[in-house]
């Protein structure tokens, strides 16, 4: 199948194209959302695509939705999203797309962190806490934490980088009851996926969880979850504390754009991003297949 960059639904209105996902109006109250194989790195959009990428985190993202139905509602209709289109236009939503509850969604990406990593990693050296969590003195880069910390964002423009804000700014925004709601089922989704993963050989280092709601005002689970996009997956064969292992992501094309150069100098992480070389689009696609594969005992 040709890797997709962009759709180009004619049958039905765009609302929205995101960094990864273009965005349909199904009616009212629906949404058709496909998942395409762009790949955004460092919050710029690659001119290249990863092939199959998108099929893999749809694949990932309804495996999971499913997994942890127990826990929350989520924004799945059950609806073929190969029912809503035209004929002409069934190859662009081919096993890449659902068919969406159409909720209000909620600013506030609910990350959870079990490990120590990445930017977090960086807040606890220079504070001893992350996201203004204070946490135990000593402990080391890719370190289980004792317990996962909720440590929201702010959701930003596209483009624009997410803004790490405490638990009081998202009190203050959405209201006391469902602050801790949304903080409580996201450690809940977390754990059962992390214990989960790990009778596969991956840890879950960190994610995070969008949420929506409906016309009862019920909270639901949307966008995508538990993808190689949305969380750091490590192998756990090669995991060690005091370093990162390399993840099951955008790992390959993150640490070539560190050291692409554009005009004689370091790429400054702004667009155009550099043309990604053959080699760094295989092992991402390889990497993003071999994830799904592991997760659902392919």
């Amino acid at each position: 199948m040709p890797a997709l960059y962009a759709t180009s639904i004619k049958s039905l209105p765009l609302l929205s194209k995101g960094k990864v996902r273009d965005v349909y109006a199904l009616g009212d109250d629906k949404l058709l959302m496909i998942t395409t194989d762009r790949l955004s790195a460092f919050d710029v959009v690659m001119g290249q695509p990863i092939p199959e990428k998108g099929i893999v985190l749809n694949q990932m993202a309804n495996f999971w939705f499913d997994k942890l139905a127990n826990v929350i509602p989520n924004h799945l209709t059950g609806i073929d999203p190969e029912s809503v289109v035209p004929a002409e236009e069934v190859d662009q939503v081919k096993g890449r797309a659902v068919v969406a509850k159409r909720l209000k969604p909620i600013l506030v990406e609910a990350v959870v962190r079990g490990y120590l990593a990445g930017s977090g990693w960086k807040d606890y050296k220079e504070t001893g806490k992350v996201c203004g969590i204070a946490l135990p003195a000593g402990l080391e880069n890719a370190q289980k934490l004792p317990e996962p910390i909720f440590t929201p964002a702010a959701k930003a423009e596209v483009g624009e980088h997410d803004e790490n804000i405490s638990f009081d700014k998202v009190i203050e925004m959405i209201g006391e009851k469902l602050a801790n709601q949304i903080r409580e089922v996201s450690i809940r989704l977390y754990k059962e996926a992390s214990e989960y993963a790990a009778t596969c050989g991956i840890i879950i280092a960190d994610t995070k969880f969008e949420f929506g709601l409906d016309d009862e005002g019920q909270l639901v689970l949307m966008d995508e979850i538990l993808t190689a996009d949305s969380s750091r997956f490590w192998p756990a064969e090669t995991y060690y504390v005091g370093a990162n292992p390399p993840s099951y992501d955008k790992q390959f094309v993150r640490d070539w754009l560190e050291t692409a150069v554009v005009d004689g100098k370091l790429w400054p992480k702004t667009a155009p991003a550099p043309a990604l070389p053959a080699d760094v689009i295989d092992k991402t696609a390889e990497k993003y297949r071999e994830a799904l594969a592991r997760l659902t005992k392919a």
